[in-house]
Parts: structure tokens; C-alpha cells; sequence
């Protein structure tokens, strides 16, 4: 498959290469259960979280610009150091890639604008909140964005790290989508024992 190629070539080794490309250590995402969501968090908040299971723990965030528009690309979350010796595309449960043809791809839609890496125990807590503040608010609720999104982008920011429950340490890493609305995949770097070392996920295309 083209994409999986492409992304091999650019993300294999432990930093990239293309002059195309700006790279940014964005933070830390802190995944709970080790069962990955990624998902527009304002239209696919039950999203299935990933079939693979990811290490429980603290992992580094890699956000890779479009050097010409400044749009993000590709977000990166590194699990380890060893060597990626082969990529998968990400399903979750009921997807088959046998299933597809040689151009489509599974993925999530976003129509938003924003796209998202969270713990599914970091996705219901997320959901609790907006069950919440409905409640207490009623009509006077303007939306989960209004509500909790809008005060980490209101100074035009492309990316912010976000906890819905700050008992928990799960969070939620949040940004803005390559060009907005579109349907993106995810791709998983796996080593010698098929262990993730990272997933990426596609926003722009940018040959390798």
C-alpha cells in the first residue's frame, strides 16, 4: 500500500529527514489502559479504541508540520526505542484490511477541524464531563467546544494537551487536522516482536 510505504520511508528511524517537514516535541500523552482512541473528539466521542494494545505509562508527542502551509501533518506518538521493523495500518475491532482496496484506508472522519489521541478511559471521562456540564447547564449548554475545548485554542493554537478529570492522569491530546475535514488514517510501527514502537497518524501526505 502506497501510504504505508511513504510513511515507512519517513518514520522508521528515530527522527526525520525532509526538508519539507518541521518537527515539534509537543509533550506528553499519559495513557491509562494502554487501549489508544483517536477520533474528532467533537463528532466521534465513542470512537472504538484501536485493536493493538499500547504500553500503559507517559509517552512523547512528535508533531510534524507542512514546512510550505504550516498545517500539521502527521502526529507521532513514540512508545519505545527499538527498531521499526515492519508497519500496519491501525484498525480497530470489526475492521479487516483484507477488506479494502488498494486507494481506501480505515480511519475516522473530522469535520470539526480537530483531531485527537486519547486513552479510551480518558474518552469516557471525557464524555462524563459533557454529561455533566449538560446537566447542570441545560439549554444554557453551548457544546462541548464552547464548554471545554475553546479556553485551550482561543489564542489560535494548533495543539494542547487536555484532562477532562483532574483526579485522573489520562489526557487528552488535541489538534487541529491538516486542512480541516477530510477522513485520516493511522499507521503502527511495530519492532522484531511485533510490539508497537509508535503510531502516526496521516493529515497531509508528504513523499518520503
Amino acid at each position: 500500500m502506497q501510504h504505508i510505504e511513504n510513511i515507512s520511508k519517513l518514520f522508521s528511524r528515530d527522527f526525520v529527514e525532509n526538508p519539507m517537514i518541521e518537527s515539534f516535541e509537543a509533550g506528553v500523552i499519559s495513557l491509562v489502559s494502554g487501549r489508544l482512541v483517536a477520533c474528532d473528539p467533537l463528532i466521534t466521542n465513542d470512537m472504538k479504541p484501536f485493536k493493538v494494545s499500547f504500553p500503559k505509562g507517559d509517552f512523547t508527542v512528535i508533531v510534524h508540520k507542512e514546512r510550505e502551509t504550516g498545517c500539521i501533518a502527521y502526529v507521532e506518538i513514540i512508545f519505545g526505542k527499538e527498531t521499526v521493523t515492519h508497519w500496519e495500518m491501525a484498525t480497530t475491532d470489526g475492521q479487516n484490511i483484507a477488506d479494502l482496496n488498494d486507494n481506501e484506508i480505515f480511519g475516522y472522519p473530522v469535520q470539526s477541524g480537530m483531531g485527537c489521541f486519547m486513552d479510551v478511559d480518558t474518552q469516557d471521562k471525557l464524555n462524563l464531563l459533557e454529561r455533566e456540564i449538560y446537566n447542570k447547564k441545560g439549554d444554557l449548554f453551548m457544546g462541548i467546544y464552547e464548554e471545554f475545548f475553546h479556553q485551550y485554542f482561543s489564542g489560535g493554537e494548533q495543539y494542547a494537551f487536555l484532562n477532562p478529570d483532574e483526579s485522573n492522569t489520562g489526557n487528552i491530546f488535541a489538534f487541529e487536522a491538516g486542512f480541516g475535514e477530510g477522513f485520516y488514517a493511522s499507521y503502527i510501527g511495530f519492532n522484531a516482536e511485533s510490539k508497537p514502537v509508535k503510531i502516526i497518524t496521516e493529515f497531509i501526505e508528504v513523499a518520503g
